[in-house]
């Protein structure tokens, strides 16, 4: 008995052993299937991936493994991208900026690149880290995604270099990607999140003199998108500082620049949306006529404009002062400051009613003004100039204006009421 429990003893051992030096096989074979290298082994690396291991399960506790999870990736520092995406603009440090950077530019995911752009965008709020991203090469790298084929890439990549584009040491970098994007801004759709990205940013490369000459060529596509546009990318691009890019222009050192840049100032203020924000640069325009040559180009793109922000009432508080100015002009100005006798045709029934108003408000204006008996006596004398063709004594305005007291629009019936008393 002794000897045959001895047997049974040592076979129960032996299929125990043979057991586990079967499970093992199986265990260390399914490991090498999964992970060995060899000429299939991206293969099999690419299946291992595909496998998904519950926890528990028994090729996570043979492996020692722990799960993969999508979305799970480990940064430098054991944190996952998850993490660091998730952090506050505000919490950032250097060390992350470069860990987002390293992303940047491994990461092929067009979406996982828009992630980092819209974090590293959101933190270049912050002027600390505004140094930061110059210092370590970040401009660049964000720069050259301008160029990126991903739409929405570029879209954060401009984004991000508005932001970064508020600090006076990173523009003098950043002008190296103007010419690229005003071609941007050219070429993309109207009102595209593309377009409005780029404005954006020259706003900001613009409100100092010391990038403008880059822009100088592109005044007419910004007058472009601003006039020609619909209403929508008008009042968006006006939001955006478009105005703004045009009018600071009006300090630039070059004379043809001044002067184009104001045409497209005189353009837009036809608008009256426009002329609530074209009012601060009233006052330039006044002292860029003043110290004109007469009669160049210069000094009428500024007449002409202020003439349109004169149509109403809302504004000519701030040209009062210059009242002296205008007369001088009248009196001493050449033919082209000079009126046809043609004007008048303008004050008739037949004529837009828009129209009609804008010349009445502007002849009252011009009444006012006039009240110095001696300047009166000396525009009179001169019987091409403006004052002398609207109320010389030969003047034809004297007979049109009653006949539009009897016009339908109430207001202008007002405003021939007010010239004639």
């Amino acid at each position: 008995m002794g000897d045959e429990e001895g047997a049974a003893s040592k076979l129960f051992n032996t299929k125990v052993l043979l057991g586990l030096v079967a499970g093992a096989g199986f265990s260390y074979g399914l490991y090498k299937l999964i992970f060995s290298g060899g000429n299939h082994g991206k293969k099999r690396e690419d299946a291992a991936r595909n496998i998904s291991m519950q926890p528990g399960s028994l090729l996570e506790r043979v492996s020692g493994l722990p799960l993969v999870h999508e979305k799970s990736d480990l940064t430098v520092n054991g944190s996952t991208t998850d993490e660091l995406l998730s952090k506050s603009p505000n919490s950032l440090e250097p060390h992350h900026l470069e860990m987002l950077f390293s992303l940047l530019q491994t990461n092929p995911d067009p979406s996982a690149r828009i992630q980092v752009l819209v974090t590293l965008g959101n933190s270049a709020a912050f002027s600390v880290n505004q140094d930061y991203i110059r210092k370590m090469g970040g401009l660049q790298i964000i720069g050259n995604l301008l160029s990126d084929p991903a739409f929405d890439v570029r879209v954060q990549a401009l984004n991000a270099l508005n932001n970064l584009s508020m600090n006076a040491t990173n523009q003098e970098q950043l002008k190296v990607y103007v010419r690229q994007v005003l071609g941007i801004i050219e070429t993309s759709h109207l009102n595209s999140d593309l377009q409005l990205a780029g404005l954006r940013m020259l706003t900001n490369m613009s409100v100092t003199n010391n990038y403008q000459y880059v822009m100088k060529s592109s005044i007419t596509l910004f007058l472009s998108l601003l006039v020609v546009g619909n209403v929508i990318l008008q009042d968006y691009i006006r939001k955006m500082g478009g105005l703004q890019i045009i009018g600071n222009l009006l300090s630039d050192p070059a004379f043809d620049v001044r002067v184009q840049a104001l045409n497209a100032l005189n353009n837009l203020s036809m608008n009256a949306t426009n002329q609530e924000q074209l009012k601060v640069y009233v006052r330039q325009v006044l002292g860029i006529i003043e110290t004109s040559h007469l009669n160049s180009d210069l000094q009428l793109a500024g007449l002409r404009m202020l003439t349109n922000m004169s149509v109403t009432n809302n504004y000519q508080y701030v040209m009062k002062s210059s009242i002296t100015l205008f007369l001088s002009l009248l009196v001493v100005g050449n033919v082209i400051l000079q009126a046809p006798v043609s004007l008048v045709l303008l004050f008739d029934s037949c004529t837009n009613t828009e129209v009609l108003l804008r010349v009445l408000t502007f002849v009252g204006n011009l009444k006012d003004w006039t009240t110095s008996t001696n300047v009166t006596e000396i525009l009179k004398h001169n019987k091409d100039s403006l004052y002398s063709v609207l109320y010389g004594d030969s003047s034809e305005l004297h007979q049109k204006l009653p006949l539009l007291l009897s016009h339908t629009d109430g207001e202008v019936k007002s405003q021939v009421a007010k010239i004639m008393t």
